[in-house]
């Protein structure tokens, strides 16, 4: 934990995404001069590209990271039915029709704050799901009701025009001059990493963090497989990329009881093979 009583640090890592994204991140978060508050990551595309196993889960559990955000991949290894609904660091998003398995909310006590994190998955040009709006909204106003006064979240989502007006009609509703329930809201799905970081109605926002894992690759994918896929529109299996060489995206906030006070993104690539963090990207 950072030593700041005022600030609320919180370290916010992209679609971790295969072998490599995991040991990037490990290695990194066990690098750093200054541990941050809170640490979160989206872990949707963490074992193999497609889902999350239970091994995966908790050998990342023990590298750091409080608490996992998922999205429409969550479901791919059919083994996080057995341990979902007892992990208390786990999301799925909420927007899942009621039954799903698992939870789209948790509240963590971290320094004084009552942080909730949210997730959340978009619906243009993506699977069938229940519209967030409402749901997300009355959760917020639940929240609020049990004196929760600050939320982070996670918009898994494909269109850059919904992440926006979805962050806005949240900071429009729920932020004002005096206060801000809404500190962070980050997009994540796309694997690529926008340069739009911004405070905005108290807010940090970015559209999309990015993604953690292979460099030389089609967001975290073979070349060959992808291209296949992509040029023929014939049916072909992903294949993860797995090249040592790795990129690590993500941001870095702070957030005080009021509002967030500031955005930066994270965006180095590194040689999983050496030892420490070194940007290897020039």
């Amino acid at each position: 934990m950072g030593n700041n009583t005022e600030n609320l640090k919180i370290l916010f890592f992209g679609d971790i995404t295969g072998r490599q994204g995991r040991i990037a991140v490990k290695n990194y978060l066990a690098n750093l001069d200054e541990a941050p508050d809170f640490v979160i990551a989206n872990i949707e595309n963490a074992s193999h590209g497609f889902g999350l196993t239970k091994k995966n889960y908790e050998d990342l559990a023990n590298s750091g990271i409080n608490c996992f955000t998922s999205g429409n991949h969550i479901w791919d290894k059919k083994d996080v039915f057995e341990y979902i609904n007892d992990s208390n660091n786990l999301l799925r998003p909420i927007n899942y029709p009621e039954g799903t398995a698992g939870t789209g909310v948790q509240v963590f006590d971290i320094k004084g704050y009552k942080l909730a994190v949210l997730n959340i998955l978009g619906r243009v040009f993506m699977p069938p799901i229940d519209s967030p709006w409402k749901v997300v909204t009355d959760t917020i106003n639940n929240l609020i009701e049990n004196g929760i006064d600050s939320v982070f979240i996670d918009f898994h989502a494909e269109a850059t025009a919904e992440k926006i007006c979805f962050a806005k009609y949240l900071a429009k509703t729920f932020n004002n001059e005096d206060r801000s329930i809404i500190k962070v809201f980050c997009g994540t799905h796309t694997h690529v990493q926008t340069a739009d970081e911004q405070i905005y109605d108290g807010m940090a926002y970015i559209t999309d963090v990015g993604f953690c894992g292979t460099y030389d690759s089609v967001i975290g994918m073979e070349f060959a497989t992808s291209f296949k896929r992509l040029s023929t529109s014939l049916p072909e299996r992903y294949e993860i990329a797995e090249s040592s060489i790795a990129q690590i995206n993500g941001v870095e906030v702070l957030i005080d009881k009021t509002r967030a006070t500031h955005i930066k993104r994270i965006n180095v690539v590194v040689d999983n093979n050496e030892s420490g963090v070194k940007d290897v990207s020039a």
